[in-house]
């Protein structure tokens, strides 16, 4: 049998509208796509019901399309798979890997701020510089968090990151990094850098990590481009494939754009969007260039 054609994807979110650094994403898929002779997907990453809103949606599209980006006929809208991602989440629970927490973010923080005191040296960040979790609720009362979470007590769900471990134990924690003309090498993960994180909700049934590695299985995304600010990430994806006997696509982190002042172009800081741009005049070609893909 004929090895299958490599399948990528692109994944915005329609919290806003796309800037240069979506641009540039986007068309390096594509280029990627087609230089090994593969199929480019669109996957719209709406599970922050909240923040996420049709015109959005529409607007990716139409920019896109100006771009000249085109993609496989199906598209996958996360908001409509939640029952994918529950049931990975019950196969997760169900091996005693996932735990209620009960914790607000002030009071984690609060905790952090005691253990910190206490020890007298600052607490372990992750990747991102962010506490990591201290366990306030991990050793809690399978029965009284039970019976907290049935009453219908806001909590997130968390991976125990140590039990997790142990789990895949003697397992190759790794994954295949690949450049532009297709030469890869094998990068080993650290998971424990992140603590016990967060994989879903008590309003929704998932996290970015959980979903995003359950749709790049289900829609058999062997090759994946993305910023450099989700490199670290990946080791998160890694185990939770490793758990879920997933399958580990290969990953490619590109550069990230950014503005005059040096800062990343991000839609929280109003980057200027495409759908700016193409109104003060520029056109599909002139971004094209201004981004290298000519």
């Amino acid at each position: 049998m004929a090895p299958s054609s490599p399948i990528f994807r692109f994944a915005p979110s329609p919290n806003g509208r796309l800037h240069l650094g979506h641009a540039y994403s986007a068309l390096l898929n594509q280029r990627l796509a087609a230089r090994f002779a593969g199929e480019l997907l669109l996957r719209i990453e709406d599970i922050d019901l909240t923040r996420c809103r049709p015109e959005f949606e529409q607007g990716i599209r139409d920019d896109l399309a100006w771009l000249g980006v085109s993609f496989a006929p199906a598209v996958r809208r996360q908001s409509q798979h939640f029952d994918d991602y529950r049931r990975a989440l019950d196969r997760l629970e169900a091996m005693g890997l996932v735990y209620p927490c009960f914790c607000s973010r002030q009071q984690v923080k609060e905790a952090v701020g005691r253990c910190e005191a206490e020890g007298g040296i600052p607490w372990q960040r992750d990747p991102d510089g962010v506490p990591l979790y201290p366990g306030t609720c991990r050793g809690l009362d399978e029965a009284e968090a039970r019976r907290r979470r049935e009453a219908g007590e806001a909590h997130v769900l968390r991976l125990a990151m140590d039990r997790a471990l142990a789990r895949v134990a003697g397992e190759s924690l790794a994954y295949r990094l690949f450049d532009e003309a297709g030469e890869e090498c094998e990068i080993a993960v650290d998971p424990a850098r992140w603590g016990d994180v967060v994989l879903a909700r008590k309003d929704v049934p998932t996290s970015y990590h959980l979903s995003v590695v359950i749709d790049d299985a289900l829609q058999g995304v062997s090759h994946v481009v993305r910023g450099e600010d989700i490199e670290a990430a990946t080791e998160i994806h890694v185990l939770l494939q490793c758990l879920l006997d997933l399958p580990t696509p290969r990953y490619h982190f590109h550069r990230l754009l950014g503005d005059e002042t040096g800062q990343k172009l991000a839609k929280s800081r109003l980057s200027r969007s495409l759908a700016d741009l193409r109104a003060d005049g520029a056109t599909p070609e002139a971004i094209r260039r201004q981004l290298g893909f000519t």
